[in-house]
């Protein structure tokens, strides 16, 4: 059974001829179009338009859900890396004494004042 009707090839045919001849707009810039690809495009949608058999449209979701699908085969080895320095960093955190809220503030105030003046020696 065919995917495209006959209506559909022709409007194809119509787009990549205009394409050729320097005649095919892009619908919302209404920039010329030079892409051989981008002709077909516009081809194709006009014949769903006019209610040509052709196959329904690729949305983005289902090439990103595909793609996502991959991904946590390659992450697993990153995430176990990730969980032990966080433990190693949650252990350093319980040993290091613990700041005043004063204290922070004072030093916040001294590297600010710090990066001040290295900007006005430039």
């Amino acid at each position: 059974m065919a995917k495209y009707s006959k209506r559909a090839g022709d409007k194809v045919g119509e787009a990549l001829h205009e394409q050729k001849r320097g005649k095919l707009k892009s619908g919302r810039s209404g920039k010329t179009v030079t892409s051989r690809k981008q002709a077909i495009a516009i081809g194709l949608s006009e014949a769903r338009k006019e209610g040509g058999k052709v196959p329904a449209k690729k949305t983005g979701a289902a090439k990103k859900s595909s793609a996502k699908k991959a991904a946590p085969k390659k992450s697993a080895s990153k995430k176990s890396a990730s969980k032990k320095s966080a433990s190693k960093k949650a252990s350093s955190k319980k040993a290091a004494p613990k700041k005043t809220a004063g204290t922070k503030t004072a030093s916040k105030k001294a590297a600010s004042k710090k990066t001040a003046a290295k900007g006005r020696k430039k």
